[in-house]
């Protein structure tokens, strides 16, 4: 009996080995938002000369978890004039779309359980960046129906103000990536890592690097770039009619987005899991990457003032746009040299 078990187990060890990294993945990204929205409270606090959230719990660190219960049992309010379908759904789509996009992320080799080789990835595809880019466009569904479904208009111009700026500057990211992709030769994300053994890409295309990691941040809805929910033209744009934890929803997407990004930042410009100078350990390297990262969007939301939305679509299509075509062109021009 034992051993037909035993048999059965390692037949189906990849279904198994798949189910466990996804619970995994979601239960690690959902944890993980109360303590990136304390961390960003904690840095802007020091960054503008302030203490952030200092009363709950030791320097405020339950501060998260008492936010999480609060808005669990806040009343939830539908307007009648609402489509109720589209409002409960917008939320899911976009917390779904930023945890399905992460199971892509590789975060180092992979490493040998009880004899088993496991993958330190959800899931590992030969087309990671195209996978990424379709799954994270997906969001911006959510959004628009929110603003759509919530029968205001300052949700509506919020949702048709996130859209027009995704676009725009996926185009940006999209150029800079593809740079990157000619260069490695190969669209996953593991062999673009192994591509920077000796040099991260961060080095040999610096504006690569800054135009991806900027239209990264627009991409994410990232302060200076953060239109579609204007508090002061928009009361708050797309969520303006949401509350208790549909509310929470969206930022969930948010901060998962903002992990994505860092997390793919990291693996295409530095290095991702390579220690370079110093031994390469397992997440460790990918890890302190992407929390550093995560510091540099938090620092820029402390620090820049919001842009106005004309010179937010002009900036992208008149000067980003432009430079990622001539940077893609001369990567392609040195490629094929």
């Amino acid at each position: 009996m034992i051993d037909s078990i035993t048999e059965f187990l390692a037949s189906y060890a990849y279904l198994w080995i798949g189910i466990i990294k996804a619970v995994i993945i979601v239960i690690g990204l959902l944890t993980t938002v109360p303590a990136l929205v304390w961390l960003e409270r904690r840095l802007m606090g020091r960054f503008q000369v302030r203490l952030g959230p200092n009363r709950v719990g030791p320097f405020g660190l339950a501060q998260g978890l008492a936010d999480s219960i609060k808005l669990l049992f806040k009343e939830e309010i539908i307007q009648k004039s609402a489509d109720r379908f589209l409002f409960l759904l917008a939320p899911s789509i976009v917390v779904f779309t930023a945890i399905v996009t992460f199971s892509a992320i590789p975060f180092g080799e992979s490493i040998t359980i009880f004899g088993q080789e496991v993958g330190m990835w959800g899931a590992n595809l030969n087309i990671g960046i195209l996978f990424i880019f379709a799954i994270s466009s997906m969001g911006i569904y959510g959004i628009v129906l929110a603003g759509l479904s919530s029968n205001n208009k300052y949700s509506l111009m919020g949702g048709l103000r996130s859209s027009a700026q995704m676009i725009s500057y996926e185009l940006t990211l999209g150029l800079a990536a593809l740079s990157v992709i000619i260069m490695s030769g190969s669209l996953s994300l593991i062999d673009i890592v192994n591509d920077q053994a000796t040099l991260p890409n961060i080095v040999t295309q610096p504006l690569a690097f800054l135009l991806f990691f900027i239209a990264g941040v627009a991409e994410t809805n990232r302060a200076p770039f953060d239109l579609p929910e204007a508090e002061q033209e928009l009361v708050a744009g797309f969520f303006t009619e949401y509350s208790g934890m549909k509310f929470a929803m969206f930022f969930m997407g948010e901060y998962v987005n903002m992990i994505t990004m860092s997390a793919l930042i990291t693996l295409m410009f530095l290095g991702g899991w390579h220690g370079y100078v110093l031994p390469d350990v397992p997440f460790v390297w990918f890890g302190l990457k992407v929390f550093g990262l995560l510091c540099v969007f938090i620092w820029l939301r402390s620090t820049f003032p919001r842009i106005r939305y004309d010179r937010l679509m002009a900036f992208g299509w008149k000067f980003l746009l432009p430079l990622s075509l001539v940077n893609m062109l001369v990567y392609s021009f040195i490629k094929v040299l």
